[in-house]
This record gives structure tokens, C-alpha cells and sequence, in this order.
């Protein structure tokens, strides 16, 4: 093995692919900038029982942990971003009022979510405290497909959930609760025989609570799943408020193409209310996830409610049509002030300037030089090649 090999799961980001991915930053940070959002940078790496607090079993595992030569204690290299940002909400800033808050920063996984997914993510984002209304996480949803259109992704799909139906069904059920981790499990597969295994045994699930819950590994499709999810679920504690948040958000957006996945539980015991997930053609798997999250600030000792999103740069960027070339001035070396102040000027004014170095005159990949400084009557001038 050479020692330019890189360990399984990261990778390089060439020129083109670089520009494309900082140009999007950019981009997004300067939208959420027009919505109020404020931009802050959380570190890379926290105490381990501050980075995890409130979050669930799965990003424990994704986690990297080290041990602080200072202080002995365990130390964890973030994950994720979210639960970051809302420390600095809840504990730093400290605000009785609403806070839009964005971000952008490399997050690091122990171990990729797929065969096709990295190790190392550019994760940017935006979340809203201080709101439980529905507005909120319209404006979320909003931003979202903003996002999506500066980025050139073409016909997104919202795919909409809520734990709150989840949470209804297994409230109902002392034996359901007692599995909980099973049944999640099995609702992500939506595996309808392995959940009607768990009516058996000692402590068997109720054959009412069995029924629901094989209903909502089929309760997938259109926005007309809400209208079949009220007929074939009981009515129990706040099952029907979930659906009817749900509905709120189809209405809200009619020009969106929307889907509904009721058994898509990722995220159920960080969740508290509707979730999401943009699929677009181009992409393996979501391209963005998000939603309500309003227990998560319990554990920095201030209740705050919650919603955002957040997406991976480098994978929204690995599924855009291969950047341009950018377009460029060549200009020869020389160490004539005038030259230099032509260079100076012109990089002012924005232009791309390549000073060519001696023997080095057809050496350009990256940028297009279609224009030259040239010497003409004694005057640096801009001409077309």
C-alpha cells in the first residue's frame, strides 16, 4: 500500500469539484442571511456527554470518540451539527426570543451510512428556536426547496412523516413500548411478518396494536395515505393531531410534489414532530432531512422548540452536472510596476488573473483563459484570444 492512499470511506476534493462545492456555500449561506438566519461556527470536537446529550442510539454509534490529553476526559468528534447548535441556542445566547441559526462545517462518521456514502460530510444547515407554531417549520420547508432550486436540483420530492403517530400507537401498549427498539427496527424495513412475530411470546403486542402498526408499513404514497391512515388507525391520544399537522403542511404547499411515509421512523426518539426528507433523481438516498425537535434543548437545561434541516455540500454537489470552467485573464510575467498594477486592478474589479510563469505558457486546467493582458502602445491592455 502506497502512503498516498487515503482510509476506506474518505476522499480528495479535486479543483473543479471544490470550486463547486464553495460556490454553493456561498450561495446558501447568503439565502439564509436574506431570511434572518445568523451564521455560527460550533468546534469540531466537545466533551462526549455534551456532544450526545438527548440525541439518539444511532448517532452515539457515528460518533468518534477520543480522550482529551488535558483533562482525561472523553472527548467526541461531531457527527452531526444540530445538537451543537442547539447548545448555543439554549446555553450561549440565551434568548427569550425566536433565533435563526445556520451553519456549515465538516462533521465526521465512524462508519459510512451506505456502500455509497463518505465518512467525512460538509454538512450546512439551518435551524429556527423559540417557535412551536406550524410557521416555523413552513419556513424551514421553504428554505429547503431555495436551496434545492439554487442548486439546480431538478423536480425534488418532499417525503413527509410524524413520530407523533408512531408515539400514539405505542402509548396504547405497555407490551409495544417494552419493544420499542424491535418495532422500529421492523417499521424502517417495513417488515409486516416480523412485526406479527412480536404477538407472540410471554409478553405478547396486542393484536389491535399489531394491526396499526402492519397498517403503517403500507400507510405510503400520495397525499390521499392521510385520508386512509384516519380509516385504518385507532383513534387514540394524539394520533389524530399528527395527521392533522401533516395536512396542515399539504396544504401549505400545494405546487410541491409531496409524499407521504408513515412507517419512515428515523429519528423517533429526537423527533417530536413532523419530519422530512427531499428525494431528487441523481441521488441514492435523501438529499436532505429535517424536521421538529423540541426536547432536544431539555438537556442544556432550557426548553426550547426546535426545527431545521441540514444536507451534505459535497453529495448535493456529486450529483450536479460537472462545473464549468471559469473563464480567465492570462497575463505574462514580468516585473514591470505598470504590469502589476494592471494584474492589481484587474483582480480588484473580479476578474480571474493566471500570470503565466516562464515556460509554463499552455498550462491551464482549471480555468479558461480566453483574454490576455497585452502590451500595446505602452499600455497594459485587455484584449480577447
Amino acid at each position: 500500500m502506497g502512503n498516498w492512499l487515503l482510509p476506506e470511506g474518505f476522499a480528495d476534493v479535486l479543483p473543479a469539484e471544490a470550486r463547486r462545492i464553495e460556490e454553493l456555500r456561498r450561495e446558501l449561506l447568503d439565502l439564509y442571511r436574506t431570511y434572518g438566519f445568523e451564521l455560527v461556527a460550533p468546534p469540531l470536537v466537545e466533551y462526549i456527554d455534551s456532544l450526545l446529550s438527548a440525541t439518539g442510539s444511532d448517532l452515539t454509534l457515528q460518533t468518534c470518540q477520543l480522550v482529551d490529553q488535558l483533562s482525561g476526559r472523553a472527548l467526541g468528534v461531531r457527527a452531526d451539527m444540530t445538537t451543537q447548535v442547539t447548545r448555543i441556542d439554549a446555553h450561549l445566547l440565551n434568548r427569550t426570543s425566536v433565533t435563526r441559526l445556520c451553519y456549515c462545517g465538516n462533521v465526521l462518521h465512524a462508519r459510512p451510512a451506505d456502500l455509497l456514502s463518505s465518512r467525512e460530510l460538509l454538512q450546512i444547515g439551518a435551524e429556527i428556536y423559540g417557535h412551536a407554531g406550524v410557521e416555523a417549520d413552513l419556513e424551514i420547508l421553504r428554505m429547503v426547496l431555495e436551496t434545492l432550486e439554487i442548486a439546480g436540483v431538478r423536480q425534488p420530492r418532499l417525503d413527509l412523516c410524524h413520530p407523533g403517530v408512531l408515539h400514539a400507537i405505542l402509548e396504547s401498549d405497555p407490551a409495544a413500548r417494552a419493544n420499542v427498539d424491535a418495532i422500529i427496527m421492523l417499521l424502517r424495513e417495513k417488515d409486516g411478518p416480523g412485526l406479527a412475530e412480536l404477538g407472540q411470546g410471554d409478553a405478547p403486542v396486542s393484536p389491535r396494536t399489531l394491526a396499526a402498526l402492519r397498517a403503517l408499513t403500507e400507510l405510503y404514497g400520495g397525499p390521499e395515505v392521510l385520508a386512509e391512515a384516519r380509516e385504518r388507525l385507532p383513534a387514540l391520544p394524539g394520533l389524530g393531531q399528527a395527521l392533522d399537522g401533516l395536512q396542515t403542511l399539504l396544504d401549505a404547499l400545494p405546487q410541491v410534489a409531496i409524499s407521504i411515509d408513515l412507517a419512515d421512523v428515523g429519528g423517533y426518539a429526537y423527533h417530536s414532530g413532523a419530519t422530512f426528507a427531499v428525494y431528487a433523481e441523481g441521488w441514492h438516498d435523501a438529499l436532505v432531512r429535517g424536521g421538529r425537535y423540541d426536547n432536544v434543548s431539555r438537556a442544556f437545561g432550557r426548553a426550547r422548540p426546535a426545527t431545521g434541516f441540514s444536507l451534505d455540500l459535497r453529495k448535493l454537489a456529486a450529483g450536479l452536472p460537472p462545473a464549468e470552467r471559469a473563464p480567465a485573464v492570462r497575463a505574462p510575467w514580468s516585473q514591470d510596476p505598470a504590469l502589476a498594477d494592471a494584474v492589481r486592478g484587474l483582480r480588484r474589479a473580479g476578474e480571474i488573473v493566471v500570470q503565466v510563469l516562464p515556460g509554463h505558457e499552455h498550462d491551464q486546467d482549471e480555468f479558461v483563459c480566453d483574454r490576455e493582458l497585452a502590451l500595446q502602445d505602452g499600455v497594459w491592455t485587455v484584449r480577447a484570444l
